[in-house]
């Protein structure tokens, strides 16, 4: 790229970086210091501006940058991930958002505690938490990695490797300082620039095509190299019955994984009431639901304007094909239109980075803080605060989102986000179903819940051929693939709920008639709620 492309980009992201910044420590400066604040920013959103930082918390570089670029390389097969992340929310709608508003305080062991023994529940939960988040993580990472790379002609590994040193440092300095309140804001923010970027690209892709979406399909397909076969199923999961297998994957993992993922979950806490809850999403439903609309628009358009051959030759995996597609639509290489878009859309995905590895980032700290330490710390001398071990762990988590973002930076980060949705939906979703629903649930079997779904998810992954067995994996030079899927989500989501339901009906504890009640009374109606 041309240092007008470099230097305006990094102008427009200095920017941005600069108002998060202000927004951190003003907050900062005006918070009172306790965990309701820290962890839910004393729940006192509103409906629209909790509904706002959902979607900014939820639309992560996997949107704009992974399911753009996989729709650009795969057509009609990259939009399962725009059907799954957009199903996903009506399993959060009408069975999570109200319920765990009413059952919990900050984090998803907060639920499940409340009717169980409270130490090895928390533990696991916690544990799983912190998983999720950290995979979610490196996703972000990846992005930001991409993204530096192409904005300096893809020539620097070491600009690169600083790129994913310098997000998590922002990260970290972002949940330290301001908590829950600073990252809603931030999240607030990113939204809105991020719709804004997404509209304005649609909108000039279409008129490039007059409006004609016929016209953008065919000529995508044109494009593609695959004719026809590029808008129907097949490319990517249809050459045989383990890419089809891993289609079905990938699909419960998308649309099941929503509903257990730590960072979503806690937004609920940011809100006074189950209602407020409930309405956040109605609102998130809508903002999400036409950005992914916009993201179809813009993958097709990305291969029948700037080339499936092109997007893979900047970035195998496909995660620039948006800043490609800003780049020839201002007029090119060159052209101070083309450098302008390119520097926006290249900004705008760098603030979706930073607002959603923020979110993440605090809400793993939270579990490793309210969950972890809380349970294991040992009962002598002075406990420090948990909002103190908080910020600790914000930086711990941030060291092992770096490490784990450089080890993966050439996987689609669309991919990467669907391995932490298979993980969520393994070892979170059914302990929090169980504990909703079940009336028979005991501790014993929340605890295999989640490591019945936990580590056959992972153990899958490190056998899968993500991790090594071919060229595209992380370790292609060793082969240690025994699981032909790249997707856990078939095999480890059904074992979680089978996990949890042995662990349940071979354990000898009394069941507490009287707690189910109470959480059943207090989840339905919020009597009691914090």
């Amino acid at each position: 790229m041309t240092d007008e492309h470099q230097t305006l980009a990094l102008l427009l992201f200095s920017g941005f970086v600069a108002v998060t910044l202000a927004i951190t420590t003003w907050v900062s400066r005006n918070r009172r210091g306790s965990a309701e604040e820290f962890y839910a920013g004393g729940r006192l959103f509103s409906p629209m501006e909790n509904g706002f930082a959902i979607a900014g918390d939820y639309m992560s570089a996997a949107s704009f940058l992974g399911v753009t670029g996989l729709i650009a390389l795969f057509g009609y097969d990259g939009l399962l991930y725009v059907v799954g992340f957009l199903v996903a929310w009506l399993v959060v709608l009408f069975l999570v958002a109200e319920l765990v508003r009413n059952c919990g305080r900050f984090t998803l062991a907060d639920v499940v505690a409340a009717r169980m023994r409270e130490r090895p529940v928390r533990i696991a939960a916690g544990t799983s938490s912190v998983t999720v988040s950290v995979l979610y993580l490196v996703a972000q990472m990846v992005g930001a990695g991409s993204l530096v790379a192409l904005l300096l002609g893809g020539t620097s590994e070491t600009a690169r490797a600083w790129t994913v040193i310098g997000v998590g440092a922002l990260m970290v300095i972002y949940v330290s300082l301001g908590g829950m309140r600073a990252t809603t804001w931030i999240q607030i923010v990113k939204a809105v620039l991020l719709l804004g970027g997404t509209i304005a690209l649609t909108v000039l892709v279409l008129m490039r095509f007059h409006g004609d979406v016929d016209r953008l399909l065919l000529t995508a397909a044109e494009r593609s190299g695959h004719g026809q076969a590029f808008l129907a199923p097949g490319l990517k999961y249809g050459g045989d019955w383990t890419a089809r297998f891993d289609f079905i994957s990938l699909g419960l993992a998308l649309v099941l994984g929503t509903a257990g993922l730590p960072h979503i979950l806690s937004r609920f806490y940011t809100v006074p009431t189950a209602r407020a809850a409930r309405r956040s999403v109605v609102w998130a439903v809508g903002l999400i639901g036409g950005f992914y609309l916009m993201t179809i628009l813009l993958g097709f358009g990305a291969a029948a304007i700037v080339g499936p051959d092109a997007v893979r030759g900047s970035n195998a995996a496909g995660n620039t094909a948006v800043p490609l597609l800003a780049l020839d639509l201002g007029g090119g290489a060159g052209s101070t239109g083309g450098t302008v878009l390119f520097a926006i859309v290249a900004a705008v995905a760098f603030a979706t980075i930073l607002a959603v590895v923020a979110g993440i980032t605090l809400a793993s700290s939270a579990s490793v803080a309210h969950d972890l330490y809380a349970s294991l710390r040992r009962r002598r001398g002075k406990p420090r605060s948990e909002v103190a071990v908080a910020r600790v762990a914000a930086v711990g988590v941030g060291v092992v989102a770096i490490a784990l973002g450089l080890l993966a930076r050439d996987l689609n980060v669309a991919f990467l986000v669907g391995l932490a949705f298979a993980v969520a939906a393994s070892a979170n979703l059914p302990v929090l179903l169980y504990s909703l629903f079940w009336s028979r649930f005991t501790t014993r079997g929340a605890v295999w819940a989640v490591y019945g779904g936990l580590v056959p998810a992972l153990v899958l992954v490190v056998l899968s051929p993500v991790v090594s067995g071919s060229p595209e994996s992380l370790f292609p030079s060793v082969d240690f693939q025994y699981f032909p899927l790249q997707n856990p989500g078939l095999v480890s989501i059904p074992l979680g709920f089978l996990a949890g339901w042995l662990g349940t009906v071979t354990s000898a504890e009394v069941r507490d008639e009287a707690r189910h009640a109470e959480t059943e009374v207090r989840s339905l109606t919020g009597a009691g709620a914090a």
